[in-house]
């Protein structure tokens, strides 16, 4: 498999003095070690095109009233101005599904509820749904239930989507969440304390495929998604499951490098700020992801990670909301997109600890406090703009994570990630072209705990935002090469966008210069 960090060249302090002249930089803090790298972007792009609607969210169905309202003619602002964000000038992708996926169902009149079902579709959460799909230009995955195991019910359920919401704003019809777990957990559980799995025990992927089967002959025609997996598992067959399902129009995989629930602190699914921060809860999570995805776009199908966080069981406190969570998932879109994903979906569940955003609904209206790792799904965006290719980058392994692209305008960004939460670090970015200049744009925070205090090039969302927007004065600073390269200072915690315009305006509009900025 093919990686963009290639060769790697260890470049000890002194010897990066001996080899690049860098410009001055700033001193760094006495308490935190420093040591430096250099980092060499190559010229020629690798992989595919980013393809619009990469960065996009998955919410469960009743959370579509606590973010967006219940009034289709006066929806949320603050919401509409963070996705937009996500996917400046696209369509952005909404998933809408996960365990409620299971849990939800179309009334049909006669008809009694399987017993998971405790959600129900009215005309007014379709118009709901419709209106955020219309107003955005969305398109929706939505989930369709599957754990019943009532084709009919699904059926209906599919009409009342396509109809309420409009074909035309459907994406796919996601059948069942993550079937791979039908037989091991459980559904539901009864008033008598009875517990029900949607499956029998030992339901495998074979009967999964038969269930599809049987799913899209009653379903109207339009385009399914799935398999919708929790883990590798079933993942090894999805070979066969793409040759016997011909009505797939996108593959759909779930991702989370912890659980929640886990309670041994020497798992590595343990939540920890440290666990989340090393490499296998991002490329070491992306990469075997390689195959699956070579198998889809044989096919001709596009696959998404249809779900992502950064623990299972709705997060940890401490964890999932600290500004760690914006490093991590900065790296881990990267690393999914170097692997050849189509988008990738973040999950977003009102209460839980990895809430991207928590919205409230006063009388004197809309606001919403943006919690850290939005903050870096939106550097994300800025910094892997819809049309642009990744640049191959020879650099160490270590805690400093390097990627760069390049856009259809010849504008090279180069994103630096410092995942060591107590040393500081000097990279020497050697660029493939050169330029008069170019630009830093920081994200920080007070610490890699931090749950407020989140800046990106200055601006930050406060404790409570009204717009969805950025807010504060842009610091973003002019940063200049010395033989060829830049010398920049990275905090621990922190990462830095380091935009680079042949025409030297460096992309972004120029801050106070800063040879080394920090």
């Amino acid at each position: 498999m093919d990686r963009c960090r290639a060769r790697v060249v260890i470049v000890v302090a002194f010897a990066a003095t001996l080899l690049i002249a860098p410009a001055a930089s700033a001193s760094p803090s006495p308490q935190a070690h420093q040591t430096s790298v250099l980092a060499d972007i190559g010229g020629a792009p690798v992989g595919q095109r980013m393809p619009l609607g990469f960065v996009g969210v998955s919410v469960e169905y009743g959370a579509l009233y606590t973010y967006a309202g219940r009034n289709p003619d006066a929806l949320d602002p603050v919401l509409l101005a963070l996705l937009r964000q996500l996917a400046p000038g696209q369509a952005p992708v909404l998933r809408i599904g996960g365990d409620s996926a299971d849990a939800t169902w179309w009334p049909v009149r006669g008809a009694i509820a399987p017993g998971g079902v405790d959600y129900r579709l009215t005309p007014g959460w379709l118009a709901t749904a419709r209106a955020l799909a219309r107003t955005l230009g969305a398109r929706l995955v939505m989930g369709i239930n599957l754990a019943g195991d009532r084709p009919a019910l699904a059926a209906a359920e599919a009409r009342a989507v396509l109809a309420g919401i409009g074909r035309r704003y459907i994406e796919a019809l996601e059948i069942g969440n993550e079937p791979d777990l039908y037989g091991g957990l459980a559904w539901y559980v009864d008033l008598q304390g009875q517990t029900f799995q949607a499956r029998r025990p030992g339901y495998d992927l074979a009967d999964f495929t038969r269930d599809i089967s049987r799913w899209r002959a009653a379903l109207p025609r339009v385009p399914l998604a799935g398999p919708a997996l929790s883990g590798p598992g079933w993942m090894s067959g999805l070979g066969s499951f793409l040759a016997a399902e011909p009505g797939l129009g996108v593959v759909t995989y779930h991702r989370y490098p912890m659980i929640a629930c886990v309670s041994d602190p020497t798992s590595p699914a343990y939540p920890s700020i440290a666990n989340m921060l090393a490499d296998s809860s991002t490329t070491g999570l992306a990469e075997p992801v390689a195959s699956y995805v070579a198998l889809a776009h044989a096919r001709g199908l596009p696959f998404r990670i249809g779900e992502l966080n950064s623990a299972a069981c709705e997060g940890r406190a401490g964890v999932s909301d600290t500004f760690a969570s914006a490093l991590w998932v900065l790296d881990a879109l990267f690393a999914f997109a170097s692997v050849g994903v189509d988008g990738v979906n973040v999950h977003t569940l009102p209460g839980a600890a990895y809430e991207l955003f928590t919205i409230t609904h006063t009388r004197s209206g809309w606001q919403a406090f943006v919690h850290p790792e939005y903050y870096g799904m939106l550097m994300f965006a800025q910094a892997f703009p819809a049309g642009a290719q990744l640049l191959p980058v020879s650099a160490p392994s270590g805690p400093v994570k390097i990627w760069a692209t390049r856009d259809s305008d010849s504008v090279v960004r180069v994103v630096l990630i410092n995942m060591d939460t107590t040393a500081d670090h000097t990279v020497v970015v050697q660029m493939p072209a050169s330029a008069p200049a170019a630009t830093l744009e920081w994200l920080k925070a007070p610490s890699a705990a931090a749950t407020t205090g989140v800046t990106l090039g200055g601006q930050t969302f406060g404790e409570q935002t009204r717009t969805g927007s950025l807010a504060g004065p842009s610091t973003t600073a002019a940063v200049t090469p010395a033989q060829g390269g830049y010398s920049i200072d990275l905090p621990a915690a922190s990462a830095t966008l380091l935009t680079q315009s042949t025409s030297g305006s460096g992309g972004v509009a120029p801050g106070p210069s800063a040879g080394a900025a920090r």
